[in-house]
């Protein structure tokens, strides 16, 4: 009897039957009953930037694993990056077709998955850079250009980097506000204030931690280009690094402005609740936010002649159909963006600091140096 009581009491206290109407109307979020010519435009807008993010994200995946020149560990690295902003681009899609007066027949599951899948690429895409970082920190300092991780390592890191997405994706729908209303977020009105602020200050503090990793590996760089011999082969891998750097601190940087907006805005929402007024700011900062997917190939096609001419190459293979295809240079067979004997120089150069003898005769660890 004291069980049947107890168990009664909690559900009188929570809301575990009501719907996500109630929620929204307990915090003062409206939900329109009529389409608006806005509704449109955003949907419209919104959708099509989804389509160009999964299509330029699989490009750049495509791009990876086709060209040779990029079978290494930082580069799978950013394939998983590419990965994570195609699933992004998903997940935005799932929000605009579930967004607006749809919002009023979702059920608090579906509710839950909308927010999950969103959780779940930013997880992906801060852990991706995070990993990004410790693999640049690690190498820079030893003055390699890539890392000697081996691919099953790599893979491993792959998919714990996954997991760990996929874990934070499913807290929110455990650490809600249904059995405390007072407790609920303007933003998102079945989450817990709590854990948006959980949520925020664990992104900033990782955005914190990156910006400084890479400033100390920039400060590195640069103390040791100073008592650099002027040896060309030294000089060119020395560029090359420090290209390779730019890059991808271009895409880190875009990731943490695109995205510090929208962690502020959960972090007020969860420090002041209705007070905070986060709700009018909600919508722009979901768009900035969707943006970041889009701008990572972008960075790469500017930085990166490689890259750009493997993308070129994929784009012709797709126009081009049938008999004609076959004429196509692979990107393996296009000239060099460096010199021969110079790009020779700079692999061979990264060959005596990555791999030794051993390596070279493994078909399941070791990372082939591509041929010229």
């Amino acid at each position: 009897m004291n069980v049947m009581a107890t168990e009664s009491s909690v559900l009188n206290t929570c809301n575990y039957n009501h719907s996500v109407i109630f929620f929204y109307e307990s915090v003062g979020k409206k939900i329109r009953d009529e389409w608006t010519l806005r509704d449109y435009s955003v949907i419209t807008l919104g959708l099509t930037i989804c389509v160009i993010v999964v299509l330029a994200n699989l490009m750049v995946m495509g791009a990876i694993f086709k060209n040779h020149r990029f079978h290494f560990p930082i580069y799978y690295l950013l394939a998983n990056m590419a990965a994570a902003d195609l699933f992004a681009g998903i997940a935005y899609a799932n929000l605009m077709l579930n967004t607006g007066p749809w919002t009023r027949t979702l059920t608090k599951e579906q509710w839950y998955i909308r927010g999950a899948l969103i959780d779940i690429s930013l997880t992906a895409s801060v852990a991706n850079l995070l990993a990004v970082a410790v693999e640049r920190h690690q190498t820079i300092i030893t003055m390699q250009l890539h890392s000697n991780m081996t691919k099953r390592r790599v893979v491993l890191l792959i998919i714990c980097i996954w997991a760990a997405a996929i874990i934070m994706g499913l807290v929110p729908n455990l650490w809600n506000c249904e059995c405390d209303l007072k407790d609920c977020s303007t933003v998102a009105p079945l989450y817990s204030r709590r854990f948006l602020i959980f949520w925020a200050v664990l992104n900033l503090l990782t955005f914190f931690i990156m910006v400084a990793m890479y400033s100390h590996i920039f400060v590195y760089v640069k103390c040791q280009s100073r008592h650099m011999a002027q040896h060309t082969t030294e000089m060119q891998h020395n560029q090359t690094v420090v290209n390779l750097m730019k890059t991808i601190s271009m895409v880190l940087g875009a990731f943490v402005i695109c995205w510090t907006p929208g962690l502020v805005i959960l972090l007020i929402d969860g420090l002041l609740g209705e007070k905070s007024n986060a709700i009018l700011y909600e919508k722009y900062c979901l768009v900035i936010a969707e943006c970041n997917s889009l701008v990572n190939p972008i960075i790469y096609s500017l930085r990166d002649n490689e890259m750009r001419r493997t993308f070129k190459w994929i784009l012709c293979c797709l126009v081009r159909r049938g008999p004609d295809q076959q004429t196509l240079q692979s990107p393996m067979e296009m000239d060099s963006p460096l010199p021969e004997h110079t790009f020779h120089s700079v692999q061979m150069s990264e060959g005596q600091a990555l791999w030794k003898p051993e390596d070279t005769n493994s078909k399941d660890n070791g990372w082939t140096v591509p041929a010229v």
